[in-house]
Order: C-alpha cells, then sequence, then structure tokens
C-alpha cells in the first residue's frame, strides 16, 4: 500500500513538472510572438539598439504580468481549496 501512495505521489509530481514545462513553453511562444510584433519593424539579420532596449522591456513587463496572474491564480485556487475543504467539514459535522 505504501508503494502504490509512492507511486503515486511521484506520478503526481511528472504530471506537475510536465504542466510546468508546458507553461513556459506556452510563456515563451506568447512572449516571443507578442514581443516580436511590437518591438521589430523591419527584420534583418541584427537588432539595432531601439530594438533590443524595445524586447529587453516587452520581455521584463511581460514576465511581470506572467507571473503576477500566476501568482493570483494561485492564490485563488488555494482560497477555493480551503472553503471546500471547510463545506466538506461543516457537512461531516
Amino acid at each position: 500500500m505504501a508503494a502504490a501512495n509512492m507511486e503515486k505521489g511521484e506520478l503526481m509530481n511528472q504530471v506537475k513538472q510536465q504542466i510546468a514545462l508546458a507553461n513556459a513553453q506556452e510563456m515563451l511562444s506568447k512572449m516571443t510572438e507578442k514581443c516580436f510584433k511590437k518591438c521589430i519593424q523591419k527584420p534583418g539579420k541584427s537588432l539595432d539598439s531601439t530594438e533590443q532596449r524595445c524586447i529587453s522591456q516587452c520581455m521584463d513587463r511581460f514576465m511581470d504580468a506572467w507571473n503576477l496572474v500566476s501568482r493570483t491564480y494561485g492564490n485563488r485556487l488555494q482560497r477555493e481549496q480551503y472553503r471546500s475543504m471547510d463545506s466538506v467539514e461543516e457537512m461531516s459535522s
């Protein structure tokens, strides 16, 4: 029984890691697309200093926004989880 629980825990960790990787890939893809559209007017072999600065600032803002949304969403999920646990406890009382 303990081995089954350990396997289940390992499986859950693997799933969480895969989800985190998928989220990171999605963020990178969206950030690249949005910042390219915003900052690169005439694609060429290199970026001028204005484009480099724009890309850097765009990426910083995108990551800040992504992190804020992720934290807020995580906090909301935790609150909902606590509420549902409280509801279950009240029903069993």
